[in-house]
């Protein structure tokens, strides 16, 4: 039996609602028939967004959405997404698919879907192929409360009051889809940037975010923090978690075998030394810590569905990724101290999303339901608490992971959350949780789980949900469980 031990009395920080973001991109059918339809679509929708999804998100908690990239951030001239629809410019989108982008859904409509969801802003601007003055005129157009020119076209186009834009990023993948450079050029060019991205709102100001490294590339941390340092208010991270190992040939989303399960869960654990070691050089050229780390993409990547576009990054999604999910927002949970904000990759119908449309069915993938039972995490407390978990052996990796992997929040009321995965695809495993000084009242749980390549889809979009969980005894000061093979449970722990 393995011990699990919390303590309600060791507060380390607040948990930032915003480490449970998303990221939507102009990429597939992320926007375009996942989340925006049209108004004169037959799909029920507001504005333009589908009501399913929205409500969807809602009931999930969405907290905050990344777009409008990614890689399209740094094509996109966002002059071609605003006035009449008819008349915007239409462009290629070289990145993904080489559609053809009829800026539909520009920054008036992100607002708009942001206001349905009443989620938090982040916007990413374009650095790579953009001016300046560009730049400064989008912050302009969406945050200037007055008399400017960005101002009366953004009455013009609908829209007398500002905004209300919490996160700016100045550019994305600069060292990659962003421009090709390198650090100390992209740090140079992010505080030439930056200083035309004003604060016209004295009460709220701009949270400003730096493009940071793509996964162990320290030396892009070191030169771009030696850099910018004061300038910046965060700096990000890129991890994707590819099975193989090798972005030709990446694995399939639902066929997999048990090793490549667990090089898979290997990987994703490869999150925690990622973060660790990004945050020692930062703080190396910050000894402050005033700046904090941003994860805005992560989750898994694998070989497209078969039959659909591969620029469009369509796939399917199993307990396998809810087991990603749950383990990694465990890990983002317990450096909450340093993390202000994380964006899953992505939102609907792109890479490991939580949800997925065919035309008007939408179905919620098992990553939604890790999303919808965390949700009390956000705001809450990290509060000090410990595992023992035995090893998993990778031999694809040649390393082992933890098996269980856990987390600990208390609200306002004292009411204490604990979140555990059982990474194992077979093996079970029976814990006993002590509180310290605390005797326990009422205690209720959930679980999500199932054979680790179970999936919802459009035929049976119920296969994989929460259900309640009731293999626990409660104890005077905590509980024994037994923890299911491949599974994701929460216990809701009062006083």
């Amino acid at each position: 039996m393995q011990k699990y031990l919390i303590n309600p009395n060791q507060k380390i920080a607040t948990i930032n609602k915003d480490i449970y973001g998303h990221f939507s991109e102009h990429l597939g059918r992320c926007i375009y028939d996942g989340i925006y339809v049209g108004e004169k679509s037959k799909i029920p929708n507001v504005n333009g967004m589908r009501s399913d999804v929205v409500d969807a998100l809602k009931e999930m908690g969405i907290p905050v959405l990344r777009w409008p990239g990614g890689c399209f951030a740094d094509e996109y001239h966002w002059k071609d997404g605003i006035g009449d629809k008819k008349s915007r410019k239409k462009m290629i989108n070289t990145h993904w698919g080489g559609v053809v982008e009829d800026n539909s859904f520009g920054t008036h409509e992100y607002f708009e879907l942001c206001r349905q969801l009443g989620c938090d802003t982040y916007v990413n601007g374009n650095v790579g192929s953009g001016t300046v003055q560009e730049m400064n005129e989008w912050v302009e157009y969406m945050t200037f409360d007055g008399v400017s020119p960005m101002a009366q076209l953004r009455e013009k186009n609908g829209s007398k009051a500002p905004f209300d834009l919490k996160y700016f990023g100045v550019g994305n993948e600069s060292w990659g889809c962003g421009g090709c450079m390198d650090g100390d050029y992209y740090g140079s060019l992010f505080r030439r940037y930056n200083t035309y991205c004003r604060n016209y709102n004295a009460e709220k100001p701009l949270i400003r975010i730096a493009c940071g490294p793509n996964v162990d590339d320290y030396n892009w941390t070191k030169k771009v923090m030696e850099k910018v340092k004061h300038h910046a208010d965060a700096i990000s991270l890129h991890y994707y978690v590819v099975p193989s190992g090798k972005w030709h040939g990446k694995g399939t989303a639902t066929n997999f075998d048990t090793k490549e399960y667990k090089s898979t869960i290997c990987k994703a654990y490869y999150m925690e030394e990622l973060i660790r070691h990004h945050l020692a050089v930062m703080d190396s050229a910050q000894p402050d810590t005033r700046v904090k780390l941003i994860v805005d993409e992560w989750g898994a990547w694998y070989d497209v569905e078969p039959g659909t576009n591969p620029g469009f990054l369509y796939q399917q999604n199993t307990m396998r990724d809810a087991i990603i999910a749950g383990l990694t927002l465990n890990i983002f949970n317990k450096h909450a101290d340093r993390i202000m904000m994380a964006n899953i990759a992505q939102t609907v119908n792109v890479l490991q999303s939580v949800i997925l449309t065919d035309g008007e069915k939408m179905i919620k993938t098992p990553t939604y339901y890790v999303f919808k039972m965390y949700k009390e995490h956000q705001n809450n407390t990290l509060v000090g608490s410990y595992i023992t978990t035995d090893k998993i052996h990778s031999d694809n990796d040649n390393k082992d992971f933890p098996q269980l992997c856990e987390s600990a929040s208390v609200d306002e009321n004292g009411v204490i959350y604990s979140t555990i995965t059982n990474t194992s695809p077979t093996k079970a495993e029976k814990i006993k949780c002590q509180l310290a000084d605390t005797r326990v009242g009422e205690i209720t749980a959930e679980i999500l789980s199932g054979e680790c390549h179970d999936k919802n889809t459009f035929d049976d979009g119920d296969c994989v949900k929460t259900e309640q969980f009731t293999d626990f005894r409660k104890l005077k000061d905590g509980f024994t469980a037994t923890i299911p093979a491949c599974s994701v449970v929460k216990f809701v722990i009062k006083k």
